[in-house]
């Protein structure tokens, strides 16, 4: 998978993968870290986004594809809200539950959750899940503590998977989002 070098879209990065696990994977159709970096370093420097949200590019790039190694050493040392962001993404996969919700609680409100709370509505509105809608997102707002909750307490039950698969793709959307987020579109 080679990404257009015009393009600054997530999309052209995990076009060739599902959603990833709720845990750390690996999964089938992941890039190798060798060629992912290689790829990531051309369309970086083909595009324009400013240097210091290009690590973090990176970093979900590579947690995208199950390279939790490598997007925390990226995001370990970072003091943004966007750093904390993926760092608590990182470690609600591991599943580290306790440390995603110390990292969330770093974030506190993104500028991503309201687009984030849309389009999880909608895809859930869709799958006629309303309690999950008011669960992850009362009075309207993404609640990122209540997503930790809800991917623990699925991953706590072995029949749970069609709620393991729906949180999945809420989390392809979160990821989604977020790039849209870094790379400014």
């Amino acid at each position: 998978m080679r990404p257009d070098m015009n393009s600054s879209s997530f999309l052209q990065f995990v076009s060739n993968t599902e959603p990833p696990e709720l845990g750390p994977g690996p999964r089938a159709g992941r890039s190798p870290l060798p060629d992912l970096n290689r790829q990531i370093d051309e369309w970086l420097a083909a595009s324009n986004h400013h240097a210091s949200n290009a690590e973090l590019m990176r970093a979900a790039i590579l947690l995208w594809h199950d390279h939790h190694d490598a997007a925390h050493t990226i995001v370990q040392d970072s003091e943004t809200k966007d750093g904390s962001y993926i760092h608590a993404i990182l470690h609600r996969r591991e599943p580290d539950y306790g440390n995603a919700k110390y990292w969330f609680h770093r974030v506190g409100q993104h500028s991503c959750f309201s687009a984030l709370s849309e389009r999880a509505a909608a895809f859930l509105e869709a799958k006629d899940e309303p309690s999950l809608v008011r669960k992850l997102m009362p009075n309207g707002k993404w609640d990122a503590l209540a997503f930790v909750d809800a991917c623990e307490e699925a991953g706590r039950k072995p029949d749970s998977t069609a709620r393991l698969s729906l949180l999945r793709e809420i989390q392809g959307i979160e990821f989604e989002v977020l790039f849209d987020y870094l790379t400014g579109q």
